[in-house]
């Protein structure tokens, strides 16, 4: 499954894209921010991460960024079954932070998620992690007014983690809040 946004194009992970992946993932201070990957995140993980297999009802994506240059790997972004609803998950490198591409991968999964047949959305990010929390209000994500202790792999414990939900069938248009 593909998907393009004004900027990015959505697309699944390819064998031949371990080596930009890790190149991408590979920093402490974008793992700590997550709950499943690893750190020290190494060139097998990135290997394992592009050579599972995906259950379509789940869909998870690499961001890529077009340019006349060729395509560059900005992210990942993708839904996971959750406890209550399924969940959106991602992470932007680095290098572009605060170019509201979270927001834009956000956007396009949400519509998949949708066509997809997800009615409820969750999200959380952990407390030192402002700046997510600021993409999920973005996209219409509403606060559940829980904060969880969850397990970071990047962090080796537990964090605080906010909670938010997202009604997909409260409107017709899904995250289109002012950015």
């Amino acid at each position: 499954m593909f998907h393009v946004t004004e900027r990015l194009l959505l697309r699944p992970a390819w064998p031949e894209d371990a080596e930009a992946l890790f190149g991408s993932i590979a920093d402490q201070g974008v793992v700590r921010n997550l709950a499943r990957a690893p750190w020290p995140y190494l060139p097998e993980h990135a290997s394992d991460f592009v050579m599972r297999t995906q259950d379509p009802r789940y869909p998870v994506f690499l961001i890529t960024l077009p340019t006349p240059e060729g395509s560059h790997l900005i992210g990942c972004i993708g839904i996971d079954p959750g406890e209550d609803a399924t969940e959106l998950g991602y992470w932007i490198a680095r290098p572009y932070w605060g170019r509201g591409f979270a927001t834009e991968a956000g956007r396009g999964v949400l519509e998949i998620a949708k066509l997809l047949g997800h009615n409820r959305m969750s999200a959380g990010h952990f407390t030192d992690n402002p700046a997510s929390g600021k993409v999920l209000r973005k996209l219409g994500f509403q606060p559940t007014g829980k904060v969880a202790p969850r397990h970071s792999c990047g962090r080796g414990e537990k964090a605080d983690c906010v909670m938010y939900g997202l009604d997909l069938e409260a409107d017709g248009q899904v995250g289109l809040q002012a950015a």
